[in-house]
């Protein structure tokens, strides 16, 4: 028993925690406040912080209410690609000629002759792309693709690989190079001249536009909204291109910098085994919500997929209705069910609602939808370090899970509530530091002015009964009867924390793993959630089924070390070893067996992926 419940005595919080656990949750993993709140129940929860100051009650003399404001979270933006510049080569022309021991020749053709066919030239590339060019070709007159009169094994190897961009996810065309023709006339030496050189600029450009992709994606994911938060891979293009110039495998050297690790190879072969099948013979619309009483033409399509795979199973009952009802496109009572049967086959809460997960799991995903979720997964895998890590934790909220990855084997795996559309949990990875027991929530200020502000507007003392502290700017404490929280707007000076207790809306530990989006995995009272298949009810933090499970697991111990430092009180532990964690977005992701899973589309960001992608292109286009 934890030192709150003994408290219970006092106060009926188990009472109120297992009441508001079985309520209908509102979306916030910080949200069990509004419900308290309204109780204006007063507790006595363990803290390290001195009473709240007495009931001396002073006078506030109301000011003119400053204007409701609302503070609001990130934003998704138009994405606009990264535009394409012309690659200046004159900084080659009055690059200083090296020694003329080293001057490379080209069975007589001088590699500096053979720049004047860039005068005229118009090779468009990115930006840094282009930049990279001009300097290394300064600095290093000589070809890398080239001897002789016709481009090298190394070339043929490396446009190649180019060609099977489509492989890794990736456009093909936007690497696209054309090899000079092995035949060629001594009598038109200049052309020939003018042709090698100009395939020498553009495969570098399209092999480093290759490498810039393998390594760190197509799509900059920070263009795409404030939820996608991902460090800048730095990349030395001058030396990739030094790289190649003395390089015997080619392919090996560009292979290498695609992320180098099980779950990208699991989605490469899922790619190409998805590529090489047929469709689905019934398609069912992925986005199909109906309840009992509507209607839609989807119906009876999932319908007869249930008859065709688990007409067997269901046994006559639902046959005979299936007989009846099969072609019937209203929702009618008598196939509710049908609908919960198949739903209870396919291991889902039999609620009777058709959603997209019902459909998922008795339709499938279309081959079509399959191919753009693996193509995007591949590159958001992109986006995070090539080697993720060992340990790990990774959280995918499509799939509302969160798994603990030591040794290469996934040694735990649990279900997570993530934030809810209008509170949506962003995508990044960090490092976990420390695990806080009995933990105090401290209330983001867009709660506070979006959500308490409003009632604290009418009811300044709530926050003292309902178990919460206020300080000003210097820690002091104030009881929140005392402020006149109608003068405040969008900016709030004073902090708001909820003091440790069974109700607190962390429940009894946090892992933290400190970011700017305040984002960490944590315990709920609302345990009721983990029940539903669909699981984004939070203000943005990660709900852990297995809150010490989890702690055990990142701090290298067990759930009954964990158990005793509850015992204690308010307390916080370091987790000593390099644990990354990935709060990832993946549609398509293997589990630890290697086979890849599909998951509805919750935020609907691959929409957005699919449009910066297709932006991209444009950009890129044939004439680049």
């Amino acid at each position: 028993m934890t030192v709150f419940a003994k408290k219970a005595a006092l106060v009926p919080l188990a009472a109120l925690a297992a009441t508001l656990s079985l309520s209908v949750p509102q979306a916030d993993a910080q949200g069990l406040f509004s419900t308290l709140f309204g109780n204006g129940v007063m507790r006595s929860p363990h803290s390290d912080f001195p009473p709240p100051p007495s009931a001396k009650r002073r006078i506030v003399t109301p000011r003119k209410n400053a204007p409701v404001a609302k503070i609001s979270g990130p934003s998704y933006y138009t994405y606009k690609a990264a535009p394409l510049v012309r690659v200046d080569f004159a900084a080659l022309e009055t690059a200083a000629p090296r020694p003329a021991a080293f001057e490379p020749m080209l069975s007589g053709i001088v590699f500096r002759e053979g720049l004047a066919g860039l005068q005229d030239f118009n090779l468009y590339a990115e930006k840094e792309v282009a930049k990279a060019l001009a300097d290394y070709y300064a600095a290093n007159p000589d070809f890398i693709w080239v001897s002789g009169h016709t481009a090298n094994s190394r070339a043929s190897e490396a446009v190649r690989v180019l060609s099977e961009a489509g492989g890794y996810g990736l456009e093909t065309s936007d690497y696209t190079v054309t090899v000079p023709r092995a035949a060629y006339s001594m009598d038109n030496m200049a052309a020939r001249q003018r042709e090698l050189i100009r395939f020498e600029m553009t495969l570098s450009a399209r092999v480093l536009r290759y490498v810039g992709d393998a390594q760190g994606g197509r799509i900059n994911p920070n263009r795409l909204s404030g939820y996608h938060d991902f460090p800048v891979k730095p990349l030395d293009r001058v030396n990739v291109l030094k790289q190649f110039a003395s390089a015997r495998d080619a392919r090996g050297l560009l292979e290498s910098y695609h992320p180098q690790n099980p779950e990208y190879q699991a989605l490469r072969v899922e790619l190409e085994a998805v590529k090489a099948s047929a469709e689905n013979d019934i398609v069912v619309d992925a986005k199909l919500l109906l309840k009992p009483g509507e209607s839609s033409p989807e119906l009876p399509k999932l319908l007869q997929l249930i008859a065709r795979d688990h007409g067997e199973e269901l046994g006559a009952e639902h046959n005979d209705v299936m007989a009846r009802f099969g072609q019937s496109e209203t929702y009618v009572d008598e196939l509710g069910p049908l609908i919960k049967a198949a739903q209870t086959k396919a291991g889902l809460k039999a609620d009777g609602v058709i959603g997209p997960r019902t459909v998922a799991a008795l339709a499938g995903t279309s081959r079509a939808d399959r191919i753009a979720k693996v193509t995007y997964a591949l590159e958001q895998l992109r986006w995070l370090p090539s080697e993720l890590g060992d340990p790990r934790v990774f959280i995918n909220q499509p799939a509302y899970t969160a798994s603990f990855i030591e040794g290469g084997a996934e040694k735990l795996k649990m279900r997570v509530v993530i934030g809810k559309p209008t509170n949506q949990t962003s995508f990044f990875y960090d490092e976990i530091e420390q695990v806080d027991y009995n933990p105090y929530w401290g209330v983001p200020q867009s709660i506070i002015v979006n959500e308490m502000l409003p009632r604290l507007r009418n009811d300044p003392g709530y926050l003292d009964r309902s178990g919460y502290e206020v300080t000003d700017s210097k820690g002091r404490r104030i009881p929140s009867s005392s402020i006149d929280w109608g003068q405040y707007g969008a900016k709030v000076p004073y902090s708001v924390r909820q003091t440790p207790s069974e109700a607190n809306a962390l429940g009894e530990l946090k892992i933290l793993f400190p970011n700017k989006h305040a984002i960490y995995m944590h315990d709920t009272p609302q345990k009721a959630l983990f029940e539903r298949d669909t699981r984004a009810f939070s203000h943005g933090c990660v709900r852990l089924q297995d809150p010490r499970g989890m702690a055990a697991a990142v701090l290298g111990t067990d759930v009954d070390h964990i158990a005793g430092k509850l015992k204690q009180g308010h307390s916080t532990e370091r987790v000593s070893r390099k644990i990354p964690v990935y709060v990832a977005y993946f549609t398509a992701w293997p589990d630890a067996s290697g086979k890849v899973e599909y998951f509805d589309d919750v935020y609907d960001r691959d929409a957005r992926l699919q449009i910066a992608i297709e932006k991209t292109e444009a950009e890129r286009g044939p004439s680049s």
